[in-house]
């Protein structure tokens, strides 16, 4: 019995390289279900999301050498250019185009291989996928009539993955971040709502479980679930230890990931671990004066600010209104005159300029404060009474 048992898993293995190596000629085939070649590209996947650019597509040439038809290569490439981007995403540069491009040729390989198979499961995820990105990329534009008509397409073959997803974990990310941000956006975006009276309403809280299953089980889309869920914890739900404990995970293992850095710093920040924070913070820093690729001015200004405050709270007045400082600069750099760490940096330096008598330079940081809020705004009622209580001394 036990020599059946090994010459039958001798057998299957057999056939099942057999398999492989005949597949890996075939560029229709299930790359999804390709375990050997999940393993071959580890590293690459690895190196993308550790901000090693160059080495991971040196792999991903391979892959587009290797399966020129196949749509999984140019979606890699697309997913790489977008995290060159993702530390500022408000910036104006080439990638854009070059990761729309490679979103597209995704786009075209795909519908060629489902007009082939209109069963191919693959094929819709890729296409569901990929128009997901773009609309992504065109919301956080505000280009809405773009990411809607993006999402729109991505829903349809949503459509055609539903109810497959023991096919591949890869298969659930997209019901995922359907079923929360169809109600997020609703939520958060009424202006958007003539738009979305087309799209079918979803469910987050299915979502975030959907969206939990994926960062234990897949393989292409993990990281991606693991950065939606810090997100969605930090900021929606407000649960900052489980945010915490997910950017501390990815931050371990990509510490090049300039993203992972910054969100690791912010969440250890809010929750109050300022000694941890300071040691990251001025990582950062460090980094952004090495010139290290991804650290950049949005980093810096996050990092400035948490060193700032924190030195506030010690009455290190003298190093706070540095840091303070650097905030304003990194802001001013990136045209973020709007964001909250250089409005409040803005009101902490008015502060100091009180005390310290310069009465006009106070005047002056609060005159940028409200230019740059709203009256109702708490920050503009604080720079109006500090403007009050300035006039009454001069």
């Amino acid at each position: 019995m036990r020599k059946y048992i090994l010459y039958t898993f001798i057998l299957a293995s057999t056939l099942m390289q057999s398999t492989f190596a005949q597949s890996a000629n075939n560029s229709s085939e299930y790359l999804l279900l390709n375990m050997p070649l999940q393993i071959e590209i580890t590293d690459a996947v690895d190196n993308m999301y550790n901000f090693n650019f160059r080495k991971a597509e040196v792999d991903f040439n391979w892959l587009k050498y290797r399966y020129p038809e196949h749509p999984l290569p140019y979606f890699l490439y697309g997913i790489s250019t977008w995290w060159q981007m993702l530390p500022n995403l408000e910036a104006e540069t080439p990638l854009g185009d070059e990761f729309l491009a490679y979103m597209d040729t995704a786009i075209v390989k795909a519908k060629v291989l489902l007009e082939a198979d209109e069963n191919n499961v693959e094929a819709a995820f890729f296409l569901a996928g990929s128009y997901g990105f773009k609309g992504r990329y065109h919301s956080e534009k505000r280009n809405w009539g773009r990411a809607a008509s993006a999402g729109k397409w991505a829903l349809r073959y949503l459509e055609k993955t539903k109810g497959n997803e023991g096919f591949s974990p890869e298969i659930l990310f997209g019901d995922a971040l359907f079923n929360y941000y169809s109600i997020w956006i609703r939520e958060n975006y009424p202006m958007l709502k003539p738009i979305l009276l087309f799209f079918p309403k979803g469910e987050k809280q299915l979502g975030i479980e959907q969206m939990e299953q994926v960062s234990k089980n897949a393989f292409y889309t993990r990281i991606e679930a693991i950065y939606f869920l810090m997100r969605i914890k930090a900021f929606e739900e407000k649960k900052t230890y489980d945010a915490l404990r997910l950017g501390e995970q990815v931050f371990t293992k990509y510490p090049n990931n300039a993203y992972f850095h910054r969100f690791y710093a912010q969440m250890l920040y809010t929750t109050g671990q300022y000694q941890k924070a300071e040691l990251v913070a001025k990582d950062i820093l460090k980094r952004i004066d090495a010139g290290q690729l991804g650290y950049e001015a949005v980093s810096g200004r996050y990092a400035s600010f948490y060193l700032g405050h924190i030195h506030k709270k010690r009455s290190d007045h003298s190093m706070a209104q540095d840091y303070f400082q650097q905030v304003i600069d990194f802001s001013e750099s990136t045209s973020s005159e709007d964001s909250g760490y250089y409005l409040t940096s803005q009101l902490y330096l008015a502060e100091y300029d009180d005390e310290s008598q310069n009465y006009e330079r106070a005047l002056e940081r609060i005159s940028i404060i409200r230019s740059n809020t709203k009256r109702r705004e708490q920050i503009n009622k604080k720079a109006r009474a500090l403007r009050k209580e300035i006039r009454r001394k001069t």
